[in-house]
C-alpha cells in the first residue's frame, strides 16, 4: 500500500444522483462533502465488505459492489487504478457507464459511499496494480469492432451492442478481460473450444484469461449491451 498520506472524502450517492464522467477519472459528485474519519474504522478497498472480491488474477481484482437503500460503506482507501462499470444507482439502471480513476495510484483517497435509495446501488469494478509501460495500442485485441471507450496504461474498455440473434467476430485478447452484461437480455460468451458461459441479467459477468479467443452472441429476443474490460499488464 502506498505510504503517501491519503486524502479524505465522503461521497453520498443520494436520490437524484448525477455522475460526472471523464475518460481519465471517475467522480461521483452528489452531496459530496469533505469528511473527517478520525475515530472510525478505515479499511483498504479490498477489505471493505460491500466491495466484495469475486475474482482475482494476480494483481487484478473484480469487485461486486452492492449497497442497499439506506446503507453506507466503511471508510476505505483507494490506492490503485480503478475501472468502474456502473449497473445502477438507487434511482435505477445506469446503462453500464464505464469510468476510470488512475489518480489513486499517486494520490490515494479515503472515502465512504452511501445509497439513499430507493433501489440498490450496484457496480462491477476492476482494480489493477500492474500497468503496462509500452505504447497504448501495442496490445489491442484482434477482431474487436470499434474503438475503445477507455484506454490507458491500466485498462481498456469496449462496448458491444448486439441485435437479437447477432454474434460478434472471434476476438483474441492478449490481456485478461471481463465481459459484463449491462442491459437486460441473454448472451452466450463462447471460447474457441466450445465452452460457453451464459449471461442472463444485468451485472452478470464472465472472466476470460489472457490470450483468450471468444465470441459473444445475443441469444435473446431483444438488443443487448455489454462491456468488455481489459486489465492491461
Amino acid at each position: 500500500m502506498s505510504t503517501q498520506a491519503p486524502k479524505f472524502r465522503k461521497l453520498v450517492l443520494a436520490t437524484g444522483a448525477a455522475a460526472t464522467l471523464a475518460a481519465s477519472s471517475f467522480t461521483a459528485t452528489v452531496n459530496a462533502a469533505e469528511a473527517d474519519f478520525t475515530g472510525q474504522r478505515v479499511v483498504h478497498l479490498l477489505q471493505e465488505p460491500r466491495h466484495r472480491t469475486v475474482h482475482q488474477d494476480g494483481d487484478v481484482y473484480i469487485l461486486d459492489v452492492q449497497l442497499l437503500a439506506g446503507d453506507e460503506s466503511f471508510p476505505h482507501v483507494h490506492d490503485s487504478a480503478l475501472l468502474v462499470t456502473s449497473i445502477s444507482t438507487g434511482t435505477g439502471p445506469t446503462n453500464g457507464r464505464v469510468t476510470t480513476n488512475t489518480d489513486y495510484v499517486t494520490t490515494p483517497v479515503t472515502h465512504a459511499i452511501s445509497n439513499a435509495g430507493p433501489g440498490m446501488l450496484r457496480i462491477i469494478a476492476m482494480t489493477n496494480l500492474t500497468p503496462r509501460t509500452d505504447a497504448l495500442t501495442t496490445d489491442r485485441p484482434l477482431g474487436m469492432q470499434g474503438e475503445p471507450t477507455i484506454e490507458n496504461a491500466w485498462f481498456r474498455s469496449y462496448r458491444l451492442i448486439l441485435e437479437a440473434g447477432a454474434e460478434s467476430a472471434t476476438m483474441l485478447l492478449q490481456n485478461p478481460s471481463v465481459v459484463v452484461q449491462v442491459t437486460e437480455g441473454k448472451v452466450h460468451v463462447t471460447r474457441v473450444d466450445g465452452i460457453t458461459a451464459e449471461l442472463d441479467a444485468m451485472a452478470k459477468w464472465t472472466w476470460r484469461d489472457a490470450q483468450s479467443s471468444y465470441t459473444v452472441r445475443n441469444v435473446g429476443s431483444a438488443p443487448v449491451e455489454l462491456v468488455i474490460n481489459e486489465a492491461r499488464r
